[in-house]
């Protein structure tokens, strides 16, 4: 039986039968909890996620500070060690030594577990979370969790669902750019495996890390390649939700959740908005876009476009571009991709409902519609949060970091911020020049940007508490 009917019927007996709904509750709840969801709190939650990362940050800094992980004899420096570690973690890809030069291959499988430890880990938690509500609360919210999440299943069912798709989806991309190296560039088989799986996890999980000292500028005029990572990371954008459900109906839409409907709009409306934006503002800028021919540049119009959706690569030379495109990728990289994916920022549903309660607001309606239904006013207030707490982090950060540097202007350290706390890692080039403390401030930036949003949801949907009382409305002058 669908999730949504079982729902419905549940709420029709609740309504007939109200003392027979309230008698399975215990039954259910009586289950064995390995994972001790009565005694979890809004802070050990919270807790216990960050204390998750932090040890596999502490696990990652310390292998990449030994001997074996680095080409010049004698390690790295705790700071260097900590700031690449904690971008693989948070699958950002700010780096302040070439990846490709500085590590040696030790270093390098590091790096790259330490993406898909990051990107796998945080994919899994949010699509874990619905679960374990699920099996906190009673019957009709259970169901309901169940239905919005689409988690049907125990836990391990779930988590295979989600290693599953990684492992296609990567497999997939890792085949082809393998070939196509070994093919078409006449790499060593060993070499075109080993960068096609680096490559293919790196897209996937939104992090950006290159093997080649200029990234992937080299590939500017290969469709093959580009075009390959822009399939991983806009996958991985996606959500495992969303594919989860496209798997299921892609062909029936009206079956598709609201979660599945904004990501699948606002997606390709930002890839064409800002493949069109970067065309405009960089067709003629001769150290970018200026020299290649018009297919080249969309190409790289297209990818760049994507890529400013959290994933670090750079087919054309960052820092030469307008400021103008500086601050349209700005926009992109903070808004980001889809829930409970690899990817970083605000997340486009985020930035879809907040664009509907404006519209709602502008022609003076009561409730908000989102795409034929109707949307909680507690998700209103969600949104508002993350969008207050996520700019306070990236002015303060922003702040921080010129207080180091008097020197930089505005815009570098605004595109710095933003792309450290939207998990981003393209960068203007002024990463590796940044004073220690600003350095420690993008390490701040890119743990909470990846941590922030999944802990403010653990601590928001354990931590309600039913009003007691209600104070006195009143409407204070907006505008």
């Amino acid at each position: 039986m669908p999730i949504t009917e079982a729902f419905r019927q549940a709420t029709i007996r609740a309504r007939t039968h109200g003392s027979k709904i309230r008698r399975t509750v215990p039954m259910v709840s009586s289950r064995p909890d390995p994972f001790h969801l009565h005694e979890l709190t809004p802070a050990r939650s919270a807790r216990l996620i960050v204390g998750a990362f932090l040890l596999a940050l502490a696990a990652g800094t310390g292998l990449l500070m030994l001997p074996l992980a680095t080409v010049a004899p004698g390690g790295t420096d705790v700071l260097t060690a900590a700031f690449t570690a904690t971008s693989s973690l948070c699958v950002t890809g700010l780096v302040t030594v070439d990846t490709a030069t500085y590590w040696t291959t030790f270093g390098q499988v590091v790096i790259i577990c330490l993406i898909q430890v990051g990107g796998l880990g945080v994919m899994t938690f949010t699509t874990m979370l619905g679960i374990l509500l699920a099996r906190k609360f009673g019957l009709s919210t259970r169901l309901l969790a169940s239905a919005e999440t689409k988690s049907r299943g125990g836990a391990r069912e779930v988590v295979g669902r989600i290693v599953a798709t990684t492992a296609v989806i990567e497999t997939t991309a890792a085949t082809v750019l393998s070939l196509w190296f070994w093919g078409h560039y006449h790499y060593p088989p060993a070499t075109a495996i080993a960068h096609g799986a680096f490559h293919a996890v790196s897209a996937f999980n939104n992090a950006g890390f290159a093997l080649y000292s200029l990234n992937v500028v080299d590939f500017a005029a290969d469709p093959v390649v580009l075009l390959t990572l822009s399939a991983c990371v806009i996958l991985g954008g996606l959500g495992f939700p969303v594919l989860y459900e496209l798997r299921r109906h892609i062909r029936l839409p009206r079956r598709w959740s609201m979660n599945t409907r904004l990501v699948l709009l606002a997606t390709p409306v930002l890839l064409a908005g800002g493949t069109v934006f970067l065309l405009v503002l960089e067709w003629n800028n001769p150290a970018t876009l200026g020299p290649q021919p018009a297919p080249v540049k969309l190409l790289n119009a297209f990818f760049q476009s994507t890529i400013s959706r959290t994933a670090g690569f750079n087919s054309i030379d960052i820092s030469h571009m307008h400021p103008v495109s500086w601050l349209g990728m700005d926009i992109l990289m903070f808004i980001g991709g889809g829930p409970a994916g690899t990817a970083g920022g605000l997340k486009v549903t985020t930035f879809g409902v907040l664009f509907f309660v404006a519209l709602t607001e502008i022609r003076g309606g009561a409730a908000v519609p989102v795409l034929g239904k109707q949307l909680s006013r507690s998700v209103q207030r969600e949104a508002i949060t993350v969008v207050v707490l996520a700019t306070g982090a990236v002015i303060g950060g922003a702040m921080l970091i010129m207080l180091t540097d008097t020197t930089l202007g505005l815009d570098r350290v605004l595109y710095e911020a933003v792309s450290a706390f939207a998990t981003v890692g393209l960068s203007t080039g002024i990463t590796p020049t940044l004073a220690p403390f600003a350095q420690c401030v993008l390490i701040a930036l890119m743990f909470m940007g990846r941590l922030g949003p999944v802990t403010v949801a653990a601590a928001i949907a354990f931590g309600r508490r039913p009003p007691t009382y209600e104070l006195p409305k009143e409407r204070p002058l907006i505008g």
